[in-house]
């Protein structure tokens, strides 16, 4: 087992990654930008470093820091948590050339999903069902024009690096199709250096579907059940269940299935997440994550397991120590993300945090690195804390739900707080009646249910 374990992070997913190093007995250090110097996971970790100026590029995207703090500290792990360089397959690479381990999949995993084109390919050939859609990137008008009319309209045009609803736009007819093809590929290309754009026909009212894997170094690897992350805005997950209110156990084994023989066959290690649009009774691949996700949480209260210090116990090199038949599903849990934005404008709002009080009581989980005094900057994502409430079913984790929203007080700045509250009460998310296209739809369309 490592004995000193490197957080690549900050904020809420730093914190969760330095309390399961601290439960499995392992010394952490804690990396940070001068923006971050007060930051929750910096007072707690038993090191720190400060690796740079606020700016993201100057300090956690900045590898040569990183790699120099963890050789000082005498670090033999680093975890990359989400976001920044969680998902770059030159920083796993260089970790590993460094002597050191990266608790994560492979390298060459890493960039083998970070293209949608390659990784679509990849799944299909596995046989893990794929949205139908260009066999690779669409570089003209033409290209665009012939694909959009072999498949027929509405289609979805997105960036082939890159995630998070950037360099993604919808077409329904010829006009539309080649604005958005140019937008797609400048936004692309602004955010990621890539300008790569796929096409894929545009499900009109799918789910969001994702299957959690787990795999270790020995060729073991289990599903962990669905996520459905449907609720969404611009492509932003909002809110997070497990398991899905309408997926059937028939459904999860086989997909499961599916996803399981296909990452042995790919050799994966690690975490991952295979993400699906599920729309009358059918998956559609649309990406694999090679990282812990900002929603496991929702998986751990179903199956028990802790998903993080499963990630660290794989990367030393421990065997799963469970088969999927030791796999059981437990009630139900949601996860509400509670963004430092507002909730009818969506407007950032960093500030300092006047008061905070979290829910309590059994079943209510808040994972969060607030505290009142904390000043929360203003150039990282916006992301403030996370409400988790389990419950015996569906019905049950909602009234939970309800109750601890009304607890949840963060005083000093905006949050998302409040569309939660509006969201637990509203029937069809009572009923599991939505798709991912619902939120923008009843909330901030034409449509006010």
């Amino acid at each position: 087992m490592f004995k000193k374990v490197l957080i690549a992070n900050r904020g809420e997913i730093a914190l969760r990654i330095l309390r399961a190093c601290r439960e499995m007995g392992i010394k952490t250090v804690a990396v940070h930008s001068k923006a971050d110097v007060d930051a929750k996971h910096v007072r707690l970790a038993d090191e720190r470093v400060c690796i740079g100026p606020a700016s993201a590029k100057d300090s956690y995207l900045n590898i040569p820091a990183i790699l120099a703090a963890a050789e000082v500290t005498g670090a033999d792990a680093v975890h990359p948590g989400y976001g920044f360089l969680a998902e770059n397959a030159n920083f796993a690479k260089v970790v590993e050339e460094h002597g050191m381990t990266f608790i994560g999949p492979t390298p060459e995993h890493i960039a083998l999903m970070g293209d949608k084109i390659i990784g679509k390919q990849t799944v299909k050939a596995l046989g893990i069902p794929v949205v139908p859609g260009s066999e690779g990137a669409v570089t003209t008008h033409k290209e665009a024009l012939e694909v959009a009319h072999a498949m027929g309209y509405p289609v979805l045009i997105k960036a082939t690096a890159g995630g998070g609803g950037k360099g993604m736009k919808v077409a329904y007819n010829d006009d539309e199709l080649l604005d958005a093809l140019d937008m797609a590929r400048m936004e692309a290309k602004a955010n990621f250096g890539n300008e790569e754009v796929l096409m894929e026909k545009y499900l009109r009212k799918p789910r969001h579907i994702e299957i959690q894997i787990l795999a270790d170094n020995y060729g073991n690897v289990v599903h962990l059940g669905e996520r459905d992350c449907s609720i969404q805005r611009r492509h932003q997950k909002v809110w997070e269940e497990a398991l899905s209110p309408v997926i059937t156990p028939e459904q999860r084994q086989a997909i499961g299935g599916q996803c399981v023989d296909a990452m042995k066959k790919l050799g994966y290690r690690g975490l991952g997440t295979v993400e699906f649009l599920y729309e009358d009774g059918k998956f559609y691949f649309i990406e694999m994550n090679t990282r812990v996700q900002v929603e496991h949480p929702v998986t751990e209260l179903v199956t028990g397991l802790d998903l993080v210090q499963q990630q660290i116990r794989v990367a030393s090199g421990d065997p799963l120590g469970f088969t999927q038949k030791d796999i059981k599903f437990r009630g139900h849990a949601i996860e509400c993300r509670i963004n430092a934005e507002n909730s009818e404008t969506f407007m950032p709002s960093p500030g300092t945090i006047s008061y905070y009080h979290v829910p309590g009581g059994f079943g209510v989980r808040v994972d969060s690195a607030l505290y009142a005094g904390y000043r929360i900057p203003p150039y990282y994502d916006s992301l403030a804390a996370k409400l988790i409430v389990y419950g015996k079913d569906r019905a049950d984790c909602m009234d939970r739900l309800r109750g601890a929203l009304s607890e949840f007080i963060i005083g000093g700045i905006d949050t998302t707080l409040p569309l939660h509250r509006k969201l637990v009460d509203h029937p069809d998310m009572r009923s599991g009646d939505y798709n991912i296209h619902w939120l923008e739809k009843v909330f901030f369309g034409g449509d006010k249910k």
